[in-house]
């Protein structure tokens, strides 16, 4: 078994990267560089992908909006969501429900973290719930102070 961080990536990340949202953008950069360098397994899941095309699309067309999904499967898993993980999220309480099926698709495929900007948005925590920047200084601190 791996013993890289099993990370979730939060749709808000990935379209922090893809239009290059601002504060957030640097942040997101060094978060896919090590998902890309496979020094984390980084995960989205089916509800990112179609979140993901209805904005790009708007944005850039459909064209652009699939080719930039396609890049990004080379790089992120797709974490499998099933009915159980439908159910869970349902019954849980969360006041968004897409929130609630991101953060059980990670909880159900045996994720450490979920990355997110909407920390706040998950009030339920069986795993950690770190913004980039969280993240990013947490392993700094696990490796010693070196750079991410």
């Amino acid at each position: 078994m791996s013993n890289k961080d099993r990370v979730f990536v939060d749709t808000d990340v990935v379209l922090d990267l893809l239009t290059k949202r601002e504060p957030f953008f640097q942040s997101a950069i060094l978060l896919f560089n090590l998902a890309e360098q496979k020094e984390i397994d980084a995960y989205i899941s089916p509800v990112s992908i179609s979140n993901l095309y209805y904005i790009l699309r708007k944005i850039s067309g459909n064209a652009a909006a699939v080719s930039a999904i396609n890049t990004l499967r080379l790089i992120l898993g797709i974490a499998p969501m099933d009915q159980r993980v439908v159910d869970i999220a349902l019954a849980s309480g969360f006041d968004d429900i897409e929130d609630a099926l991101q953060y059980y698709t990670a909880v159900e495929n045996n994720m450490e973290v979920v990355i997110t900007r909407n920390v706040k948005d998950y009030k339920k925590r069986d795993i950690q719930v770190m913004t980039c920047d969280e993240y990013l200084e947490s392993r700094k601190i696990r490796d010693g102070g070196r750079a991410v």
